[in-house]
């Protein structure tokens, strides 16, 4: 599949009918998909909306814009399960952990961070891994509250193969 639509995208650059396909995918992303393929577009749409929303997610803890983390994340939180779901929930405690330490509420901070640093360690979601995230915002709690956030863990095409949530 994946090699099927980077031959499009190719095309397109230089391909009207080529565009107009990645338009009619684009309206209907299932059609990509072969027959027996099919079966697996629900779950391949919401992983790639996750993968979206982490990515934005990443965007805007860099940004420093913790609470809007809190914000994107929240509605895949609610509807993941089980390691997923755990994750997500690490990522929303730490940015709200660093939202609270911005608004000079460091027991807040702590009480979050210490809970985030224990629900990400080990885990690994969207091609990031989030072990060394963990080590060290549980780090930063011992310096709160000068502690500043570690940064939000780069994507990576092996974390993305050995992901465990």
């Amino acid at each position: 599949m994946r090699n099927r639509l980077a031959a499009t995208i190719l095309e397109a650059v230089d391909d009207a009918g080529a565009r107009r396909a990645l338009a009619a995918l684009a309206e209907a992303p299932d059609a990509w998909l072969a027959v027996d393929e099919r079966q697996w577009a629900a779950l391949l749409a919401v992983r790639a909306r996750r993968a979206g929303a982490l990515e934005a997610a990443a965007r805007l803890y860099g940004a420093g814009l913790h609470f809007e983390v809190h914000e994107l994340l929240e509605p895949h939180w609610m509807a993941a399960s089980g390691p997923t779901r755990e994750a997500l929930q690490g990522v929303i405690q730490a940015a709200v952990g660093w939202q609270h330490l911005a608004n000079d509420n460091v027991a807040g901070a702590r009480s979050l961070l210490t809970e985030a640093a224990a629900r990400l360690r080990g885990r690994r979601l969207g091609g990031r891994d989030f072990d060394a995230f963990a080590r060290a915002t549980s780090e930063a709690v011992t310096r709160l509250p000068a502690a500043t956030p570690p940064p939000f863990p780069e994507r990576s095409q092996a974390s993305e193969r050995e992901e465990s949530v």
